[in-house]
């Protein structure tokens, strides 16, 4: 029925509900072929990447926008929505051309032609204030999510899945499940990911980073910031802080490993890697 509906929908009516994506400035919208190639973005998409038009990125895939332990996450992701899973409201930090991130709830479709063939996928992703999380019932483990933000100190499974009323194998299924991590690596890679946007934010000290993302201390957070970036969070900072993003030039050294360069203002032609961005 849904389908038969559709086949009415004229062009003009498809042209005006892109347009009214181009209206929503906190939501990010995309389409992207089987391929991972992006066909169309909405305006607040371009404005993320520091893109003027769609021509910038039309063609591209996350391998082009985003670091490769970013973009290899992305086609997993891909992967699993085109094998017929839905992501619905999936709790996620996304970045942005100034390497700042934030909140966001992602949900992801898979497009699929006449014969019933997956074809592509959709995806759309809404800035959420942090307060909000434990309060939408439609997130799942969203109490988890927040419990992991707040933390300074080492949390454990049991922990966790007792803040969500499950057993401690059914929430590292369920939550396996919905991130695609299991729960420690998920809290790992969040702590990094809040620590590199205080490294280009504040003039907080290393330790202090590394105190507050509850890491034992300044040398196991920068042996972890520097496996998962390729850089130590020293040069990360020097790189990308707050008076640095302009000017510097991104490095043969920081493409190889899969740092983001220096980002532009929105409205600037000319779009760069995203330190954590959406697709």
């Amino acid at each position: 029925m849904k389908s038969e509906a559709l086949q009415n929908v004229s062009p003009s009516a498809a042209f005006a509900l892109a347009g009214l994506f181009d209206e929503m400035p906190e939501t990010q919208a995309w389409i992207k072929d089987r391929k991972r190639q992006y066909l169309w973005v909405n305006r607040a998409f371009l404005q993320n990447y520091a893109m003027a038009s769609l021509e910038e990125v039309v063609g591209r895939t996350d391998d082009d926008l985003s670091p490769p332990h970013l973009a290899a996450h992305f086609r997993e992701g891909d992967e699993a929505v085109l094998a017929g899973r839905i992501v619905r409201n999936r709790l996620e930090r996304i970045g942005r051309y100034d390497h700042t991130a934030t909140w966001c709830v992602t949900t992801k479709l898979r497009v699929v032609d006449e014969r019933g063939r997956a074809s592509g996928t959709v995806g759309m992703t809404r800035v959420l204030e942090a307060s909000e999380i434990e309060r939408r019932g439609d997130i799942r483990l969203g109490a988890v999510i927040a419990m992991m933000t707040r933390a300074d100190r080492a949390v454990g499974n049991a922990e966790l899945a007792r803040a969500v009323g499950l057993s401690v194998r059914a929430f590292e299924r369920a939550f396996a499940a919905e991130y695609g991590l299991p729960p420690q690596q998920y809290l790992k890679r969040l702590r990094l990911q809040i620590a590199s946007r205080r490294l280009v934010a504040t003039k907080e000290s290393l330790a202090e980073i590394a105190a507050a993302g509850g890491f034992a201390d300044q040398s196991h957070f920068t042996r972890e910031f520097r496996r998962l970036t390729g850089m130590t969070p020293g040069r990360y900072r020097e790189a990308y802080g707050a008076g640095q993003r302009c000017g510097k030039l991104f490095t043969k050294k920081s493409r190889r490993h899969g740092v983001a360069g220096p980002g532009r203002p929105p409205g600037k032609s000319g779009g760069r890697r995203s330190s954590s961005a959406s697709g």
